[in-house]
C-alpha cells in the first residue's frame, strides 16, 4: 500500500435543511508533506468534532482503487484525489484484507486501523445526490480512519509497512457489515470486544446485540 495523494481542506460553507454548515470535506491534493497529529492533519479543517477528528479518527484513508467504480456512476463531476474527503488516498488499500487494530509505519509516522467511515449528508452534498449514502453502504470498500500512535510527517510515495498485526480482530470490510447489517455477525461482535483500536462506546453498544 502506497500513498498516491495527500489531501487537506479549507472550510466550505454548504447549505443544508435552509441552513449553512461548514464542512471539511471538499479536499484537495497538497503539494507538500501532511503533519499527521494524534487528533488530527494540521491544517486541515475538522469542524464536526463530534463525529471526525479526535483518538480514533485522526486521519482517513480511502483506496484509489475504488475510485473507477464511482466514476463510473459520477462520470460528470470534476475528479480530483480527495473526492472522498480522505487525507490520504492509497493504492492497493483493501478493506477485504486490512484488520482493525493492525499497526503500520507510514512515513515518520506510526499508525493503527480504526474503523470505517460511516457516510453522512455532506458527502451526499459534495456529490449533489443523497443517494450515493446507500450506494456507499452497499459497495462496503468504506476506507477507514486511523489513530496515530507516533505523530510524524508523510508524504506521496511513503508505503504502509506493517509493524504489529491486530490479534484476534475482524477486517474493516467485516467492521462495516457489523454496523450496518440487519443480521449482526455475532462471533465478530465477540471478537472485538477486547480490541482497543475501536471506543469503548462503539464496542458496547454492538455488544448489546449479543444479548
Amino acid at each position: 500500500m502506497k500513498i498516491t495523494s495527500t489531501n487537506t481542506a479549507k472550510p466550505t460553507t454548504i447549505i443544508w435543511n435552509g441552513k449553512e454548515v461548514i464542512t471539511g470535506i471538499y479536499k484537495t491534493p497538497t503539494k507538500a508533506p501532511i503533519f499527521l497529529g494524534t487528533s488530527d492533519v494540521k491544517g486541515d479543517e475538522v469542524t464536526d468534532r463530534k463525529h471526525h477528528g479526535g483518538e480514533f479518527k485522526a486521519c482517513y484513508l480511502f483506496s484509489e482503487d475504488h475510485y473507477e467504480y464511482w466514476k463510473n456512476l459520477y462520470p460528470n463531476l470534476d475528479w480530483h484525489w480527495g473526492m472522498f474527503g480522505e487525507n490520504l488516498t492509497v493504492s492497493r488499500l483493501n478493506e477485504k484484507e486490512i484488520h482493525v487494530g493492525n499497526i503500520y509505519k507510514l512515513g515518520d509516522a506510526l499508525i493503527q486501523i480504526t474503523e470505517p467511515r460511516e457516510p453522512c449528508f455532506k458527502l451526499g452534498a459534495k456529490f449533489g445526490n443523497q443517494n450515493i449514502l446507500k450506494q456507499f453502504i452497499k459497495h462496503s470498500f468504506p476506507g477507514t480512519y486511523i489513530r496515530v500512535l507516533k505523530e510524524g510527517h508523510v508524504k506521496t510515495g511513503d508505503t504502509l509497512e506493517l509493524v504489529e498485526k491486530a490479534k484476534n480482530s475482524i477486517t474493516t470490510s467485516q467492521f462495516f457489515d457489523l454496523l450496518y447489517d440487519k443480521e449482526k455477525n455475532k462471533a465478530h461482535i465477540e471478537s472485538i470486544q477486547t480490541n482497543d483500536a475501536i471506543r469503548k462506546s462503539k464496542r458496547d453498544k454492538l455488544k448489546a446485540f449479543l444479548k
